[in-house]
């Protein structure tokens, strides 16, 4: 089957950062489904994964996470779904990726893709999805509001592709005000298509504009990128046994000035339970369910902003290089072999 991997980590300028290669196709067994894959989104965790991680010995190191296809073959211990059917999710760090003609993945992480999305509009959704969830409802409990605090979530970050969700999800399911950070005004502007209330401006300091706002200490912050650079800004204008969440890797995180406000603090990575394969693993298969709902009924959208065709090592670098630079907004999604 075509594929694309590497085989040394690295920069994406490098001539074999990515390259088109062929392998095996895989056989289903157990909770595993073969899926054939149609469209693939590519997320800040690929970039990261292929400029620091080998290829194991004698082998390809292939990347890719969220993905739409079609089930091919079933293990014999899948009840869920059968050939045929059409599915999107967001896969495992711990197994090789999506990057491929074919892809085995555990039925437990698994959803039935949107009806009334597009493969790309649907490949868009499976990771940043399950991010934004498990971080507003499972770490942060954002339908459980802070005692005196505004009833508003901070996002910073919120014209990326976990932002971009997560203020689609807060408006849908909760009654709780947005304010998102955006830098450009097209940034500022698709964050307030997305439904934000308010939209600052995180290349300047965050509590002086949230002070401005005149609402109120926000109980929630919710930093998707740059925390290092805004952890200080955080404590000041967090409320008073707030809660705050990230996801993404700064080298070092000072939280003692968040000790005066019994700040909690709460990290989210959405491969948490694939990877220890948790009790309650199956969950994401649910939230994927959950997504699918909510956008057959009109409630969120597709964060898709770019398709580059066909699914290559040259489109795929380019979708690297672009969301390296840090200009994206949305997802960029590769279709088709």
């Amino acid at each position: 089957m075509k594929a694309i991997g590497y085989k040394t980590p690295g920069s994406i300028d490098r001539a074999d950062a990515l390259v088109d290669i062929d392998l095996a196709k895989p056989v289903a067994s157990g909770r595993d489904l073969l899926v054939a894959v149609e469209a693939i989104s590519v997320n800040p965790v690929d970039t990261k994964v292929r400029r620091s991680a080998p290829a194991p010995e004698g082998g390809w190191k292939v990347l890719g996470w969220d993905a739409v296809g079609r089930v091919e073959a079933v293990g014999d211990q899948v009840r869920r779904f059968k050939p045929g059917d059409a599915v999107f999710y967001a896969g495992t760090i711990t197994r090789p990726g999506a990057n491929g003609e074919f892809h085995l993945i555990d039925e437990r992480i698994v959803g039935h893709k949107p009806k009334t999305l597009s493969n790309a509009e649907a490949a868009a959704l499976p990771l940043t999805s399950i991010t934004a969830w498990e971080m507003l409802f499972d770490r942060l409990d954002i339908k459980t509001p802070v005692p005196g605090a505004a009833n508003a979530i901070l996002i910073i970050g919120g014209a990326g592709g976990v932002g971009s969700i997560a203020i689609q999800l807060v408006r849908a399911l909760t009654d709780v005000k947005v304010i998102a950070t955006a830098s450009r005004p097209e940034t500022q502007a698709w964050v307030k298509q997305l439904g934000a209330h308010y939209v600052i401006d995180h290349s300047k300091p965050l509590a002086e504009q949230i002070a401005a706002l005149d609402i109120g200490a926000p109980g929630f912050v919710f930093s998707t990128t740059e925390t290092h650079r805004h952890v200080d800004e955080i404590a000041a204008l967090i409320a008073p046994q707030g809660r705050f969440g990230l996801i993404d890797d700064p080298e070092s995180l000072e939280a003692t000035a968040f000790k005066r406000k019994a700040v909690s603090i709460h990290w989210e990575l959405m491969f948490t339970r694939s990877t220890f394969e948790t009790p309650d693993m199956d969950e994401q298969g649910k939230i994927l369910e959950r997504i699918a709902a909510l956008v057959d009924g009109g409630k969120i959208r597709t964060t898709l902003t770019d398709v580059l065709k066909p699914i290559n090592a040259a489109n795929l670098k380019r979708a690297h290089a672009l969301l390296e630079s840090g200009k994206a907004k949305g997802k960029i999604v590769l279709e088709g072999f």
